[in-house]
């Protein structure tokens, strides 16, 4: 069986010999899915003893954390949640003490977020996270502080400045049997590491230990709150391959239909279609609601890397809502077949539509071409990235809407935290639409999903592909200068020079020379950018346009050469 992440907190808070406790912590151990997708999150923050408000900002540092970080989407990664959260948080602090100078809201604020095998540390200000890993005991953290103890002031905090800096870093070799301790300076000014340790170590309930350390830190003189949060690693999730594919293969993929039969209350109208990867079905259920049940061909049930995909498909559809993002509906909960229940769009794909429209007018393709950056840019809010665009995955439905389709290479920021047995083993896309740099084993950005929909613009608009790539799947480049664009001009006499400058740097083999933002491309397909059009004018012509160049070359070569020959002829 399959190991879970199973982890252990106690802490302990008091004022000491204040008659205030300004400190808080707060954590959660969340259950099912949330473990999985979210992990485990633990907050300490310590207000500033100027403050009569820092007890309220310390509070609210701490609970607004931990509530705001399991209601971001499931598909961020750790980092950008956690990020977005600090921000908002230090930004509501900076505007509310420009109201009122008198009384702060400032904190420091630690927080630690431990998800699959990996610890996400995120620190401002001088509590601190200590690890005991192996015996060895260490503080992880650095204090944004200057000055001496005795007479220090603080370099960072929240709420102080309206830019935050935050520092990051995570913990990737965890065992069982690490603890994270977090305490404000109430503790460890006053307890020493050895002890810290020694006590930590030797200790059967968390509570206890860190209600003891406390008290120790108040025998040793603490003149400030004091707050200590123990977490200890009783068990990691962990999976070879055999059990991922134990995993995948509990659910049983369905023989192939007929129409009139039926699966789950799903009866089968027709076949959509059937093909070696998967079989797509038109289903009713028993309120005549039609859905396309997809599933993969029996050919892949030994394959776990196109099962995970397909069953990562279903989790990704289920979580995207968007109009122009076919949905994905949950399956019966107790179903024991591999399958997803899709927005049944009739219509037809772009490939057929391009078919129908050999010579489109510009409107009709900026048009629809906008409708699917609409589709990637919510990818892009939720950290996705698409990966595999191409006219197939794009459907124009009933009723004339533009819906992107197929889920199943999609990458997740949010998934890739997540430790997994199976591994992609080449890169994923159509040949003609992937982005150069999967080709070259680079991560892609939405700068990919920005290639791909710019080929398919270009393709549309004129008929062709920007580039000639030949047999590319046999023989991958090792560099960008293989690709070598075509002006869409050569093929489209019509087409506007501004559009073609445009297509040409969207479509740019090096990510670095793209867009930077769909909102720029989409700028750029609608109007003439002035600045790139200077940009281009001043290019020599051998880069603006080679093939004339050497025209030009080729005539004045051969100019010269009949010249040449008259002259020797009239010696």
């Amino acid at each position: 069986m399959k190991s879970t992440l199973s982890i252990e907190i106690g802490g302990s808070s008091i004022a000491g010999v204040k008659p205030v406790n300004q400190d808080a912590f707060a954590a959660q151990i969340p259950k099912g899915q949330a473990l999985d997708f979210k992990g485990v999150a633990v907050a300490i923050a310590d207000g500033i003893s100027s403050s009569r408000r820092s007890q309220e900002a310390a509070q609210l540092c701490v609970t607004q954390f931990i509530t705001d970080y399991y209601s971001t989407p499931d598909t961020w990664n750790v980092n950008k949640s956690a990020a977005r959260i600090l921000t908002a948080l230090n930004s509501w602090l900076h505007n509310e003490n420009r109201k009122k100078t008198d009384d702060g809201l400032v904190c420091t604020l630690s927080t630690l977020v431990i998800k699959s095998c990996t610890a996400h540390l995120f620190h401002i200000g001088d509590s601190r996270i200590y690890r005991m890993h192996d015996g060895d005991f260490h503080c992880l953290t650095r204090d944004h502080v200057h000055g001496s103890r005795s007479e220090n002031f603080l370099t960072r905090a929240m709420g102080i400045d309206s830019h935050l800096e935050v520092d990051y870093q995570t913990v990737d070799d965890l065992k069982v049997g690490d603890y994270f301790i977090l305490s404000t300076d109430g503790l460890h000014n006053f307890v020493n590491e050895s002890t810290i340790c020694k006590m930590v170590s030797q200790a059967e309930d968390l509570v206890k230990a860190a209600e003891e350390l406390a008290a120790m830190a108040v025998e040793n003189g603490s003149d400030d709150n004091i707050s200590c949060v123990i977490l200890r690693i009783d068990s990691l999730p962990h999976e070879d391959v055999e059990e991922a594919h134990r995993r995948i293969s509990k659910l049983v993929i369905p023989p192939v239909l007929e129409a009139g039969q039926s699966i789950d209350g799903f009866t089968v109208r027709r076949v959509l279609f059937s093909g070696t990867r998967s079989h797509v079905f038109l289903v009713e259920d028993q309120d005549k609601n039609q859905f396309a049940l997809k599933m993969p061909s029996h050919g892949y049930r030994d394959e776990p890397e196109y099962l995970d995909g397909f069953l990562r498909e279903e989790w990704i559809g289920t979580r995207l809502k968007h109009r122009n993002v076919m949905r994905i509906h949950a399956r019966p909960e107790n179903s024991p077949f591999m399958y997803h229940l899709c927005e049944y769009l009739g219509g037809q794909n772009l490939r057929q539509w391009m078919m129908d429209n050999p010579k489109p007018s510009l409107d009709e393709v900026r048009k629809i071409i906008t409708e699917v950056v609409h589709a990637l840019r919510y990818f892009q809010r939720n950290g996705m990235v698409h990966r595999d665009l191409k006219p197939e995955n794009v459907i124009i439905d009933k009723f004339g809407q533009i819906k992107v389709i197929d889920f199943g290479t999609v990458a997740v920021e949010g998934l890739e935290d997540i430790l997994s047995p199976i591994e992609e083993t080449c890169p994923v896309g159509s040949v003609d639409y992937i982005a150069p740099e999967y080709l070259m084993g680079h991560k892609g950005t939405f700068q990919a999903d920005l290639y791909s929909v710019a080929v398919m613009f270009y393709e549309m608009y004129v008929g062709q592909l920007p580039f000639e790539l030949g047999n590319l799947r046999n023989k991958i480049p090792d560099n960008y200068n293989f690709w070598r664009y075509r002006s869409a001009k050569d093929y489209r006499v019509d087409a506007p020079k501004w559009l073609d400058i445009a297509l040409e740097k969207a479509t740019s083999p090096n990510p670095s020379y793209r867009h930077q933002a769909f909102s720029e491309f989409l700028a750029d397909i609608s109007s003439p950018n002035q600045t790139l059009m200077r940009r281009y004018e001043s290019k020599p012509l051998i880069e603006r346009n080679p093939i004339q160049f050497w025209k030009i070359s080729s005539l004045l070569l051969f100019v010269s050469n009949l010249l040449l020959i008259y002259l020797l002829l009239n010696r």
